[in-house]
């Protein structure tokens, strides 16, 4: 079980940055899932996603987002950040073939 409850994304990006180590950010595009700090690229089978935290807005709770930690097999940890309703960056198909860890 998660050892946190987030009230906000920012809260929760702060959080697993400075007390988790997951201190890169993670971004899908076309054709892989970039390191932006240390400009590495992955594709989805050298990565796993740890855990997932969904948030709603706070205006209008169509309008989510969910924070992953991402540990790559060289071992990289970091967030991605992908946020629903309003038009994403995120390339959603990429994101959705990294394997979730096994508990």
């Amino acid at each position: 079980m998660d050892k946190y409850s987030f009230s906000t994304l920012s809260e929760a990006v702060n959080t697993l940055t400075q007390e988790e180590g997951y201190k890169e950010d993670f971004e899908a595009d076309e054709t892989c899932i970039k390191a932006l700090y240390s400009k590495k690229q992955y594709q989805p089978k050298d990565l796993v996603i740890i855990n997932s935290y969904r948030f709603e807005g706070m205006t209008n709770p169509s309008d989510e987002s969910t924070v992953f930690t991402i540990e790559a097999n060289d071992g990289t940890k970091g967030t991605l950040v992908m946020s629903y309703g309003a038009s994403t960056g995120q390339n959603e198909e990429l994101i959705q073939q990294i394997p979730f860890k096994k508990n």
